[in-house]
């Protein structure tokens, strides 16, 4: 039988998640990483994108769009994130649409070429374009739609 790690998945409104889990996926800023239970201490910054988790019944593995943030892994795992969605929660046509805006102003900041330096307001243009891709690719079963 596997061994099983407590997971809290934490954002600033809620504790997103808490429960026993066989393994957790996610987006650090190095790539995509896994973590079980007697994994080495870490703790890494995440990236915006998705976060699987396979439960202690060993079964599928559940899918969230997590905003970023980071991982502390110990004897138990925490993730502090600024928002975390199971697919069923996200809004598609609003994950559409601060698509489409943010699309449309970058291409506007790009028009003429690269700007010579990148602004806020560009950064945060790619990130809510990262993030509303994440959301959409979610709420379709995730983009990798990982299985036992």
């Amino acid at each position: 039988m596997a061994k099983l790690i407590n997971l809290e998945v934490i954002t600033p409104s809620k504790k997103f998640y808490e429960g026993q889990v066989r393994m957790v996926i996610c987006n650090t800023l190095t790539g995509e990483e896994g973590f079980m239970a007697n994994h080495a201490w870490a703790c890494k910054l995440l990236a915006v994108g998705e976060l699987w988790i396979q439960e202690e019944d060993g079964g599928d593995f559940k899918c969230a769009a997590v905003s970023g943030g980071y991982i502390d892994v110990k004897d138990h795992i925490m993730i502090y994130t600024d928002a975390a969605e199971w697919s069923q929660d996200i809004d598609m046509d609003r994950a559409l649409s601060v698509k489409e805006s943010a699309q449309a102003f970058l291409d506007a900041a790009y028009a003429d070429g690269a700007p010579e330096q990148d602004n806020a307001d560009i950064e945060r243009a790619k990130i809510e374009l990262a993030k509303s891709i994440t959301r959409m690719n979610v709420a379709k079963g995730g983009s990798k739609r990982k299985h036992s």
